[in-house]
């Protein structure tokens, strides 16, 4: 099949560019190295694999993160549609079985009349025609190299981890209780280690003095503040966790009737149940140490270990040097740069911009200009982030209101009601841009809003 584009990488970002495209009758080649050439972190040649939690976050139609899968579901996303098809329940957030997920989009993509889906590396940026770099933060070195010696940069980067998951059987249930925080969706969404204050104390101080595995090469480990190992949090403070992953707030033991002075979560990670993630507890520890400080907790000392935790190199490139807020280089505006690579961070956030990407790219082919989604969207909020020329470095983000663009507010309004304010301007805005682009957006019924 003669192609009308290229788009590098099959992961969320580029299978979601490739669909859109498709979808609007162009001719794709869609090239994904794997399994030809393996990273650190897949375990399956399968297209858009999560590999680092199961969760997309939120869906409360008034959080950010649950405004751009509902706008990104009335741009018909591909990633969307298979997420919902493999969701698990997960109280308020949208849980996945990862391997569900990913055959979904896989058989889509791979049997679609217009994508060409090439299993090889493309060890550097073509040299003509409309592209897409969709290549993920676990690109390849040769491609990187080429992608850096094309903007005449150096790597940005920065360290992430992934957590442990556990099989349900080999957990003691005569220590967990299954409770969602406030009840939030399923009473059993969750299972819950209990800690007491001495449990924490063990465990925070085993956590600090734990052997971690280090670069080979000795950088300088920087981290993405949302998604910290939990090391490095109990590293912040002997609170720190009791705060952040292991908050006890909105539970109670049915044992004692009492709030736990701290909890580990687990959430359910496939459709059979049988596999459970420690919520927030990416780490970068070595193996031998997972296994014997995580035993240690109440209920785990017999714990089955499908996958330990380990730690990643992301990279990503100085974006507002180089991207307009279409997604395209400022030096070759037929090629556009999509997905964490780009400078967004989160699984629906790289969807979001391969999306975005999609769109812009079918227009260029169509000879028209790409048009920039608007700023006060959650999807236009994320391409006028990373293509700001403002930052003094650009630090990745997921998607929040302090990246849109501001109400033009004459009062005060409580946070509430200028939630409820930003949320309705979005769905507005877009639909007014889909409509001047010539575009029809699908109905999206939204569930009942979250207050709070």
């Amino acid at each position: 099949m003669a192609a009308d584009i290229t788009v590098i990488g099959a992961g969320l970002a580029g299978t979601e560019a490739a669909y859109q495209l498709a979808r609007r009758g162009k001719r794709v080649r869609l090239f994904e190295m794997r399994p030809v050439v393996a990273t650190d972190v897949h375990r399956t040649d399968g297209l858009a694999e999560l590999v680092c939690s199961n969760s997309l976050r939120s869906d409360d139609p008034l959080h950010p993160v649950g405004l751009l899968k509902r706008e990104m579901a009335a741009w018909d996303s591909v990633v969307i549609r298979a997420a919902r098809k493999a969701s698990l329940p997960a109280g308020s957030a949208l849980a996945v079985d990862r391997d569900v997920f990913s055959d979904t989009i896989t058989r889509e993509i791979s049997t679609h009349p217009r994508i060409d889906l090439v299993r090889e590396e493309v060890p550097e940026i073509p040299a003509t025609g409309p592209v897409i770099v969709a290549s993920g933060p676990l690109c390849s070195p040769a491609l990187s190299q080429s992608l850096y010696d094309f903007l005449g940069d150096k790597a940005l980067y920065f360290y992430d981890a992934v957590a442990p998951v556990v099989t349900y059987d080999s957990l003691d249930h005569d220590v967990l209780f299954a409770q969602s925080r406030y009840e939030k969706g399923g009473g059993d969404d969750y299972l819950n280690i209990p800690l007491t204050e001495e449990d924490y104390r063990v465990f925070h101080a085993a956590l600090v003095a734990a052997e971690r595995v280090t670069p080979k090469d000795h950088e300088k480990m920087i981290y993405f503040e949302a998604c910290l190992p939990v090391e490095v949090m109990a590293e912040r403070g002997f609170d720190t966790l009791r705060f952040g992953p292991m908050k006890p707030v909105g539970l109670t033991d049915p044992r004692t009737g009492q709030q736990p002075y701290a909890v580990v979560q687990l959430r359910q990670d496939n459709f059979a149940r049988s596999h459970w993630n420690l919520v927030g507890f990416q780490t970068q520890l070595k193996w031998g140490d997972q296994k014997r400080i995580l035993g240690a907790l109440p209920g785990m000392a017999r714990a089955h270990f499908v996958r330990y935790g380990m730690i990643h190199r992301n990279t990503y490139v100085d974006s507002p040097r180089h991207l307009l807020p279409t997604l395209q280089f400022r030096k070759r505006p037929e090629v556009f740069l999509a997905g964490q690579i780009s400078g967004v961070e989160g699984y629906v956030e790289s969807a979001a911009s391969g999306l975005m990407a999609g769109v812009g790219a079918a227009r260029f082919l169509d000879g028209l200009e790409p048009m920039p989604f608007p700023g006060t969207t959650a999807m236009g909020s994320l391409a006028h982030y990373i293509s700001f020329t403002g930052h003094g470095r650009l630090q990745p983000t997921n998607v929040n209101f302090g990246i849109f663009s501001p109400l033009p507010l004459k009062r005060r309004v409580k946070k509430a009601e200028k939630r409820e304010m930003m949320v309705a301007r979005a769905h507005g805005d877009m639909a007014r841009f889909a409509h001047d682009l010539g575009e029809s957006l699908l109905p999206v019924e939204a569930p009942t809003p979250e207050r709070s």
